[in-house]
């Protein structure tokens, strides 16, 4: 390890960057120039900061542009202070006193790293680095085979340095280097051979293909949790998940002790089944308009951008159109008018110049004034128009979350039927069905099991309640947030864009269902419940 005794080990500092910035940069006129007025940190691409005695890295935030960076011959312990260098492609960090690798989250695009001579004795925490090239790990101090299995998820390794590593020193370490990693190309600064890459290969193809099995196993898992993933997505943006089955249902009865136990009933299985089987398809129906809904407000939304877009680009040409003609009639006169002797002569080329450019400035205002009219105007229809999807929507759901509590209830009255028919039986003696002994308590007398079954119809009238505050509470929250975010963007200076010179600004951009009556909206919008 790379020991500096004579120099104290340093913090990297902003005193230390500039430093190394103005000596690394040219030495002609032109950088002495740069180092009289400074050099943005943004600006640099290759950083050289080798035997500065450094033992912890920071400052670096403002190197966002940095390709290269060079930390070796160091002190330094841990690995950080990177995150901001996210277009970094080559890092040196060999000498040093790294004992983990961390800290390289962020460097998506690095293709080459160097880690050699340091204290690291497993390779992880480098799975972000997907383009991944080159892999210098030598003088280590790896002894697992099994970290060799960790790098075949880097696709584009093609050079790896594991010498000095005790896992180095295992008879067979080239073969199952050369087996395991079958598109490496160089190990330890020497070309493999095909021929010994065929043998290895072949001497290892059980291990291998057992583990291509677990590895093929282990990625078709990944990709189904990363579908669930971007489903869930989908259902949370149209503010409807979990009510594609029986989620709402088990929640329900997840913390209804009393329930369950009133489930032992003579009778009750049946009916909670029934009960279930409607309640979930109520569940499926809000589920189902829910999804519709979104797709249908998604289109008012690219519909929306995709006028404003087109609006300001339409005007951002024509002022362009209207410049260039400027320039086309001016620019050729200027060498004349610079030629001009006479002061009477010059004078009146320059006024009639300053009445072009008078008349070109207020020409563009104009323009500029009617695209904010235009845009405004499609603003508030865009607005009233999502605002009459989301009140549609709210709508509709709460009709159906009514439904559910409609079906509540009524299971509610069944229950109460059957557990006070159940006691009248138990008090006569003509009970014939075995009941637990925790149901059997709850009919002490009338009172208990009115109150036991109050209780489970609460908790079930309370979790419907939440699901239905909770659902619009977001799609309002949603849709006040955009409504906001698109009125701040009409307090603001609109690009320089510029439609028609002259007469009546044109109409505004349509979106889908602008000039629909309320009725018509409601129309489209809503859905037909069943009874």
């Amino acid at each position: 390890m790379n020991r500096l005794c004579n120099m104290e080990p340093r913090v990297m500092d902003d005193e230390m960057l500039k430093l190394a910035v103005g000596e690394q940069g040219p030495r002609d006129e032109a950088g002495q120039l740069a180092k009289q007025e400074g050099v943005l940190f943004k600006d640099v691409l290759s950083l050289q900061l080798d035997f500065q005695n450094i033992l912890r890295i920071d400052s670096l935030w403002q190197f966002e542009n940095l390709r290269k960076l060079q930390l070796d011959n160091n002190v330094i312990e841990k690995i950080e202070g990177l995150e901001n260098l996210t277009r970094l492609v080559w890092l040196d960090l060999s000498f040093n006193n790294i004992e983990a690798i961390e800290g390289l989250d962020t460097l998506v695009n690095l293709e080459d790293l160097s880690l050699f001579n340091n204290r690291i004795s497993k390779i992880d925490s480098l799975d972000a680095l997907a383009k991944l090239q080159v892999l210098s790990l030598g003088n280590n101090q790896i002894g697992n085979m099994m970290n060799i299995i960790y790098l075949r998820r880097f696709k584009d390794l093609r050079t790896l340095s594991l010498s000095g590593n005790p896992v180095a020193e295992a008879e067979d370490y080239r073969t199952c280097i050369c087996a395991y990693l079958p598109d490496l190309v160089y190990l330890d600064f020497r070309r493999i051979d095909d021929q010994k890459k065929e043998l290895a290969e072949m001497k290892h193809q059980y291990s291998v293909d057992e583990l291509k099995h677990r590895e093929s196993l282990m990625q078709a898992r990944l990709e189904d949790e990363r579908a669930r993933r971007e489903e869930l997505a989908e259902h949370e943006a149209a503010f409807v998940e979990h009510l594609s089955g029986p989620s709402l249902w088990d929640s329900m009865y997840a913390e209804d002790v009393e329930g369950s136990q009133l489930s032992h009933l003579p009778g009750v299985r049946e009916l909670l089944q029934t009960y279930k089987d409607k309640f979930v398809i109520i569940c499926l129906n809000i589920f189902e308009y829910g999804l519709k809904q979104q797709k249908k407000r998604k289109a008012e939304l690219d519909t929306f951008m995709g006028c404003v877009q087109e609006a300001v680009q339409e005007k951002q040409e024509q002022g362009k159109h209207k410049i260039a003609k400027f320039e086309e009639k001016h620019l050729l006169s200027l060498s004349s008018t610079r030629d001009e002797s006479e002061l009477t002569n010059f004078e009146i080329k320059m006024a009639e110049y300053s009445e072009d450019i008078t008349e070109l400035a207020n020409v563009l205002m104009t323009l500029e004034m009617q695209l904010v009219e235009q845009l405004e105007e499609t603003i508030n229809m865009f607005e009233r128009n999502i605002i009459d999807l989301v009140g549609l929507f709210v709508e509709n759901v709460q009709s159906l979350m009514a439904q559910c509590r409609d079906l509540e209830n009524h299971h509610h009255e069944k229950l109460l039927e059957i557990a006070i028919s159940t006691l009248e039986k138990i008090v006569k003696g003509e009970l014939d069905e075995d009941l637990p002994d925790a149901v059997r308590s709850l009919f002490v007398d009338k009172d208990t099991i009115v109150n036991a079954v109050g209780a489970s119809h609460d908790i079930h009238l309370l979790k419907i309640d939440n699901r239905e505050d909770e659902l619009v509470t977001k799609v309002n929250s949603w849709c006040a947030h955009l409504v906001d975010k698109v009125s701040a963007a009409k307090g603001r200076r609109l690009p320089a864009a510029v439609p028609h010179a002259g007469g009546p600004p044109p109409a505004p951009a349509q979106t889908r269902t602008q000039g629909w009556s309320r009725e018509e909206r409601s129309q489209e919008g809503r859905l037909t419940i069943p009874a």
